[in-house]
């Protein structure tokens, strides 16, 4: 047997290609690995105005990013050891950068058709959004590792570097995108920005590594540059439901043809506030009338009163409030910054000394407020199936509980589907809290027939429940039933009351 050359390690094989530069594999495998986050954390905003966000959105785009990720390596480890790694990382960064281009008006196009699906309608589009350019970016690492791999008694060494270098890329792009890119940019702009950035990276890197042929290079630089014209092109003509992307919402404002006033904020494809900028105290939308109906008997009439609003969509009800009780205290709390200045700028909203308006989460933000002030405490922070799951717990329902005074009313918008599982766990939730409880809600929802808004009001002290049903038929056109007592206790029946440790609120409303 021949001895083993002095200058070949053992086991190494004398055919492999040659290796990258350190920081140039590192690069890679960290680059890749956070555009892959990146694309995972805008896919839940592209998608959210079609099917909303959900805990069922956030699961499918966190399973099909995975699902991307393991067939990318699986397949980019398969092809490294057929093919030399070093003529296949230029193309799967080009072609990554292209799907990624062509993400924005696919989800776009495709959502107008799938609008409102539930779970087929959410899988396929976050298939759409993520499975392609995940799959294509997640195959580089694999083929980075076979490359590196240039003396097999350093495997471990390599292997646990390069896994390393790609966590933090993930960590990275995950902080730099939540908290950074979201805040600042549009998704467009985003994926636009990634696709551009993965496109020249994989053309910078074809001509470092000098493996194509001049013709081939030609041909790669052509498809590229028209893909992502293309891409460009559909991008910017792909139907948008927004007219403002905040930081959660994509939301746009709709002037109402037979009101000259009327306004309709509308977010993520819902309707979500209306608003007449000539008359404060027109109302259009019935689960608000109803809110209405029982601020207007909270206290005397035309008396000041402070009022403190969970979440402030258009401001319907505080702007309410300021013109049929002058001098009263209000204070909302908005999650969504962005979302004030376009009621600054669309909707007509004027803060000050008697309208303060707090920026944050409404949990957080209520624990700061000052305890047993409130004479009125409005919850409208839920819309249709996208609900906050820790304003809806019994420790929330506490926390309410203590900024009002020993008088003062709650009244919590509600919206839920048939079997009505939400709603019974909510009004148990603020019955375990509040010792008089009452419902408000329109005959067929209350039956179960259909989807509605529903009105849990609820005080420490007894409720004026016969003046609140004296105020709804007198303001309220549309059919209402309030339930109480003996009618209440039945409709909830034996629901279990949702805590901190047991909140399974997107599961209760799945349709």
């Amino acid at each position: 047997m021949e001895d083993q050359p002095e200058d070949q390690p053992e086991d190494q094989p004398q055919d492999r290609p040659q290796a990258l530069p350190n920081w140039l594999a590192a690069t890679l495998v960290f680059g890749s690995s956070g555009a892959v986050l990146v694309l995972e954390i805008v896919a839940q905003r592209l998608i959210g105005p079609y099917v909303g966000l959900t805990l069922q959105t956030t699961s499918s785009v966190i399973a099909m990013a995975l699902a991307a990720i393991a067939y990318g390596a699986w397949a980019g480890g398969w092809l490294a050891d057929r093919r030399d790694p070093r003529t296949m990382l230029a193309p799967a960064l080009v072609l990554a950068g292209i799907a990624t281009a062509l993400t924005f008006p696919l989800i776009r196009y495709a959502g107008e058709i799938l609008r409102g699906e539930a779970a087929v309608g959410v899988l396929l589009l976050t298939a759409l959004a993520v499975v392609v350019p995940a799959g294509l970016l997640s195959a580089i690492s694999p083929m980075v590792v076979k490359l590196q791999l240039s003396d097999l008694r350093r495997t471990g060494q390599v292997v646990g570097r390069l896994s390393g270098l790609g966590t933090l890329g993930g960590i990275t792009a995950t902080l730099g995108t939540g908290f950074v890119l979201v805040a600042t940019l549009p998704s467009r702009v985003i994926m636009l920005s990634l696709a551009v950035l993965l496109g020249v990276g994989g053309l910078a890197l074809g001509w470092h590594l000098r493996r194509l042929d001049s013709a081939g290079s030609r041909r790669v630089k052509v498809a590229a540059a028209v893909t992502g014209l293309v891409g460009a092109g559909l991008t910017a003509i792909a139907p948008t439901p927004c007219d403002v992307e905040t930081a959660y919402s994509c939301a746009s404002v709709v002037a109402d043809e037979n009101r000259p006033g009327g306004r309709t904020l509308v977010l993520n494809a819902g309707d979500h506030s209306y608003v007449d900028l000539d008359d404060p105290r027109h109302l259009e939308f019935e689960y608000v009338q109803w809110i209405a109906a029982v601020a207007d008997v909270a206290a005397p009439a035309g008396q000041p009163m402070t009022a403190l609003h969970l979440g402030g969509g258009g401001f319907t009800l505080p702007k309410y409030l300021a013109a049929t009780r002058p001098g009263s205290s209000q204070t909302v709390l908005e999650l969504d910054g962005q979302l004030v200045d376009l009621d600054r700028a669309e909707l007509g909203l004027e803060t000050g000394p008697e309208l303060e308006v707090v920026v944050g989460d409404a949990r957080v933000s209520l624990a700061e407020q000052p305890a047993g002030r409130a004479d009125l405490v409005i919850g409208d922070a839920f819309g249709d199936l996208v609900v906050p799951w820790h304003l809806a717990t019994r420790e929330m329902a506490v926390q309410v509980r203590d900024a009002m005074t020993g008088t003062a009313i709650y009244a919590q918008n509600v919206i839920d589907y048939p079997p009505l599982m939400f709603i019974r766990a909510e009004t148990a939730t603020v019955q375990d809290v509040f010792p008089h409880v009452a419902l408000i809600g329109p005959p067929s929802g209350l039956a179960g027939e259909e989807g509605a808004n529903f009105v849990i009001v609820a005080s420490a002290a007894p409720l004026p429940l016969a003046e609140i049903r004296a105020r709804m038929a007198q303001s309220v056109p549309g059919p209402v039933t309030m339930l109480d007592g003996a009618e209440l206790a039945a409709f909830v029946g034996r629901t279990r009351v949702l805590t901190d440790d047991y909140a399974p609120v997107d599961q209760l409303l799945s349709r």
